[in-house]
């Protein structure tokens, strides 16, 4: 009896079977579908957050100058303001490409834009370290009057590093899709390309 019974256990399948197998695959798939799933998740809710950002530095540029009758970085009486704020020109525009020297009107943008309580930070920081940074990262460099980018003069946000794939979806949703043209465009002498590099960062300007 023992003999056959070692016998019968000798030839006894092992493994998994078909339908395990099948429910280890679905399984895997299902992992696999919420991972992806929940990086799209936290992507678009970047991207909205960045949209917001602008959209929050645009509004707080024209509450400054509704409140002021001025504009922020600009305004040259400032005892309204704050009396430690330093002053702009006020000759109606914002000087500076972006934020690369100590208290030019760019960089003074941020201070003013704190000391009238319309964004959070330091009011007092004028320098190259004033503007805040974005979602992904980059700086806001700044906000300034110029025809950088798409050759029209305006009042302009300038965001760097902000990745090709997010620079292309927000000027697709809010302008002409063009990095060359309209009110969103990139900031790259020398590229004359039409569309993003998606696989890049990029210096992008965007039009009050």
């Amino acid at each position: 009896m023992r003999s056959k019974f070692v016998q019968f256990n000798r030839n006894k399948q092992s493994g998994f079977t078909l339908v395990e197998i099948a429910i280890v695959l679905v399984i895997i798939g299902l992992i696999l579908g919420g991972v992806l799933k929940g990086q799209v998740l936290i992507d678009n809710a970047k991207y909205k957050n960045f949209v917001k950002q602008v959209e929050s530095y645009r509004a707080g540029v024209y509450t400054f100058q509704d409140t002021y009758r001025a504009l922020p970085g600009d305004i040259s009486v400032i005892t309204a303001l704050d009396a430690a704020a330093t002053a702009g020109d006020g000759d109606g525009s914002i000087e500076g490409a972006e934020c690369d020297s100590n208290a030019e009107e760019s960089c003074l943008v941020w201070s003013h834009l704190r000391y009238a309580g319309i964004i959070a930070g330091d009011p007092s920081v004028t320098t190259t370290s004033a503007p805040p940074t974005h979602t992904y990262g980059g700086q806001v460099s700044s906000i300034a009057t110029g025809n950088w980018a798409n050759g029209v003069t305006a009042i302009k946000i300038l965001t760097k590093s902000v990745p090709g794939d997010v620079a292309q979806r927000y000027d697709n949703e809010f302008d002409d899709g063009d990095a060359t043209s309209g009110s969103v465009a990139r900031y790259e002498p020398g590229e004359t390309s039409k569309t993003y590099d998606i696989t890049a960062s990029h210096s992008v300007y965007i039009a009050l």
